[in-house]
């Protein structure tokens, strides 16, 4: 979002406030005990007993939640240090919760996979270790691609549209939750910017359910696609994921995903006519650029393979805004296309969508603010009299933006080099681990070798497997906040 820089400094204010955490994560337990409610719905209308459990699950967590949210907390004030771990603890809560169907159904009968399958699905990230994805009930399929869908704008955002807290508190719930190096208001309330928020999200969504469904698409097929697009999940009702169906769906997919890919702001000054701020917007145009560029380059390289110009032309669009939305769909399987292609798309896994997106990865806003640093410092070096300043949008960076952004990239790369050491353990090649962990941590979803398009991630041992799941809450909240929880700086009183 714009205006408000990311802050990781936590503010230590006297004590933490315990009751307004409790407080807030039991309202995430009625939000979700509701939004259960749902796949229930779809298996009442396909006759599935295995929907039995949503309805178990939620009967429970809503008791608990209507309890921890009886009585408002008479101190409801909380800061940044909170923030972030009311955050952290309701993606771990949420991720706990909602693995819990795929586990007492049987339907993923290990636990750990459970946790797995549904972290990945609340993260957006599209990692997988079913080896047989339609042999899952419809409900259970329909949670699984909609958990992407919660977590794609996220849930607190969806709490802040319905739940107004006061005193400006919620922002920092705002900025714990939302991808980027900036997190700010689209307009002064954070409320209404969550009710946009959700408002264009919904929007993005239900129109290219209506394009799919003109398109010869089944409804049922059509909704979880539309979830699992918008949100750049990635997880498919097919084996195949999308290589199955037709090209006119392929390409209506690659155009969703290119506009998920957006910074929303983009969106909102389209909705209020605003549009010379939102084709100027520099992080805009250079994920457009990089974009299109990767097409390009990609359609010249695979044409070698065997593909006619059109083929080529549509796979290389759809894995590249597949892996740069870090959405993790697959058309067909790139891990065998030609090197260069593959480079191009490993690249992209690290850069991947716009700030203020549903997007992983470093962020295309952070790519820009350090290129622009680069060449700050080759000017100055050229010039050392001149004194320069980094704009974005024509606006200074403030410094704490600039800040967040290097440490932010220090802190990326030494969980990202800790996790692929650590996952290094299970013996298995380099290509396979490093893929891994980036797409873990990028949220994308398939890597290359034995994790690529036509394998899964059940090859890790269970000690792997929770490296990699707090690599993909990590990837999703930034970082810091997963780094908060964990601190004992947290929980030492002043």
């Amino acid at each position: 979002m714009i205006n408000i820089p990311y802050e990781i400094i936590i503010r230590q204010e006297k004590k933490m406030n315990i009751t307004i955490i409790f407080y807030l994560l039991g309202w995430l337990l009625n939000t979700v005990a509701a939004l259960m409610l749902l796949p229930f719905a779809v298996s009442i209308y396909y006759g599935e007993s295995s929907g039995k459990y949503f309805l178990i699950c939620s009967l429970v967590i809503l008791t608990i939640g209507v309890l921890l949210t009886k009585k408002r907390p008479k101190n409801a004030k909380f800061y940044a240090k909170e923030g972030f771990v009311i955050t952290a603890l309701s993606w771990l809560l949420l991720s706990l919760i909602g693995c819990l169907p795929f586990y007492l159904s049987g339907e993923i009968p290990s636990f750990t996979n459970a946790l797995f399958e549904c972290i990945s699905g609340f993260t957006t990230t599209g990692a997988s270790i079913l080896h047989d994805v339609e042999k899952m009930s419809r409900c259970m399929m329909f949670w699984r691609c909609f958990t992407q869908w919660i977590g794609g704008m996220g849930v607190l955002v969806f709490m802040l549209a319905v739940l107004p807290l006061t005193g400006g508190q919620d922002l920092y719930l705002m900025r714990a939750e939302s991808p980027g190096p900036n997190v700010g208001k689209l307009v002064p309330k954070v409320q209404k910017t969550a009710y946009y928020l959700y408002a264009i999200y919904f929007a993005l969504t239900v129109l290219e359910i209506i394009c799919l469904l003109i398109a010869k698409m089944p409804l049922y097929d059509a909704v979880c696609t539309s979830f699992t697009t918008t949100s750049t999940g990635g997880f498919g009702v097919k084996n195949s994921s999308l290589g199955g169906y037709s090209p006119t769906i392929q390409y209506i997919v690659t155009i969703f995903l290119y506009l998920s890919g957006l910074n929303y702001n983009f969106f909102f000054f389209i909705w209020i006519k605003r549009f010379k701020d939102a084709f100027s917007m520099q992080e805009i145009r250079l994920y457009s650029v990089v974009f299109f560029c990767a097409v390009a380059v990609i359609t010249a390289d695979v044409i070698k393979t065997g593909y006619c110009l059109e083929e080529s032309f549509r796979h290389a669009a759809f894995q590249v805004g597949s892996i740069m939305t870090t959405a993790g769909f697959s058309s067909a399987d790139f891990d065998v296309w030609p090197s260069l292609s593959r480079s191009i798309l490993v690249l992209l896994m690290f850069i991947g969508g716009c700030a203020g997106s549903t997007c992983g990865g470093i962020k295309v806003s952070r790519i820009l603010i350090y290129l622009k640093t680069v060449k700050k410092e080759i000017a100055q070096l050229c010039h050392p009299r001149n004194v320069k300043v980094i704009k974005i949008d024509n606006k200074p960076l403030p410094h704490n933006v600039l800040r967040s952004a290097n440490i932010f990239f220090i802190v990326y790369i030494l969980i990202f080099s800790a996790s692929t050491l650590l996952v290094s353990i299970d013996e298995f090649d380099l290509v396979t681990n490093f893929t891994a962990v980036a797409s873990a941590l990028g949220n994308i979803g398939p890597g290359l070798s034995l994790v690529g398009p036509t394998c899964n991630f059940d090859i890790y041992s269970a000690f792997s497997k929770y490296i990699l799941m707090f690599d993909m809450l990590a990837g999703r909240l930034e970082l810091f906040p997963m780094l908060v929880l964990l601190s004992p700086l947290t929980w030492k009183k002043q």
